[in-house]
């Protein structure tokens, strides 16, 4: 059974829909005997009022809800600091809530709808849950996924091409002459995944060359999936020159284990890494990277979601769907690969 609806309190207290609007946004002209039939209704099925309803009736602040759960640590920073930078205005809040992995998603959104937010901005990997979004989405609560490779149906979305990032990290490293290089992937549930692998695939299909599958480790974005892929990856027979990690996280993990196999990077190994984290540059080579911007993706997450809640009355809530760019961030960590001895 959904949660309590408008109708359903409306009902029970035996008004109109409207008179409950009217009680819920505290106006004047309501009888005493139906405000009193419509409280005791809304405590009776513990409805909680949607304060979208409220907001754009201009008696309420906005209150943003933002839910993650993100294994990298980086990624989270940057994501916080852009939401808090979106719509500076003294009548918007911002209320952070973490879903652990074992904790029922829709359960931790309820919480957020009980405690009234009028929308909700999802980074990686809420936002692709098909789940959370259609509970979303049938309370009446708008949300943004952000750094999705898909598209939502019942949600707005910020997102980058991450397909054509990746292809475009793969020709650098091809121009740099690298022929053999390995690819880790990140969380096999999320489509922008599946999307960097492909750029991958695409970029060495463009080069006429073959790929070659024991070039391409399993990460989940995390840093211990990192350090497991390049341990694969270069004790391989014939190791690659180069390593591509679909995230900083892996890169860095990468640089890590190429470090303790007392391999040089970038002389003999090139790594690069996708997001440009501020951990692209806490380490030593800096890493060359994708640059994904995460702040200002987030910061416009929160745009969206203040102009389609202040503007939803009019039915014009912008644009849904948005696609920022991107951009290749060289630093120390790639280079020509060096001429290894060839074998009589």
């Amino acid at each position: 059974m959904g949660a309590p609806t408008i109708a359903d309190v409306a009902r029970l207290a035996g008004v109109s829909a409207m008179t409950v609007s009217r009680v819920i946004n505290a106006e004047a002209n309501v009888r005493e005997s139906k405000r009193e039939a419509v409280q005791a209704a809304i405590a009776a099925l513990n409805y909680a009022p949607n304060r979208a309803a409220r907001t754009l009736a201009g008696i309420a602040p906005l209150r943003i809800g933002l839910l993650y759960s993100n294994p990298s640590a980086g990624f989270l920073s940057e994501f916080l600091l852009g939401s808090l930078a979106g719509d500076g205005s003294a009548d918007l809040h911002i209320a952070v809530e973490k879903c652990e992995a074992d904790e029922a998603e829709v359960d931790v959104a309820q919480r957020l709808i009980a405690a009234g937010v009028d929308g909700v901005v999802l980074p990686p990997p809420l936002c692709e849950s098909d789940t959370l979004l259609a509970f979303l989405a049938q309370n009446g609560i708008p949300a943004v996924a952000v750094a999705s490779g898909r598209q939502p149906a019942t949600a707005m979305s910020v997102r980058i091409d991450d397909r054509a990032a990746a292809m475009t990290m793969m020709r650098h490293l091809l121009a740099l002459g690298h022929r053999r290089i390995g690819f880790v992937t990140g969380d096999p549930a999320l489509s922008a995944s599946a999307l960097r692998l492909d750029g991958y695939r695409a970029a060495l299909d463009e080069a006429g060359l073959a790929a070659d599958e024991t070039l391409v480790a399993s990460g989940l974005f995390t840093y211990r999936s990192g350090l497991a892929a390049a341990e694969r990856l270069l004790e391989l027979d014939d190791r690659p020159t180069a390593i591509f990690c679909s995230n900083d996280d892996m890169a860095a993990a990468a640089v890590a284990v190429a470090h303790r196999y007392r391999i040089d990077v970038p002389g003999d190994l090139t790594v690069c890494g996708f997001d440009d984290t501020s951990l692209a540059t806490a380490i030593w080579p800096e890493l060359t990277t994708i640059r994904q911007p995460i702040a200002d993706m987030a910061q416009r997450a929160v745009e969206m979601l203040v102009h389609s809640l202040r503007r939803g009355r009019s039915g014009d809530a912008g644009q849904p769907h948005r696609r920022l760019d991107y951009a290749l961030i060289r630093r120390q960590s790639d280079a020509v690969p060096r001429r290894r001895p060839t074998q009589d």
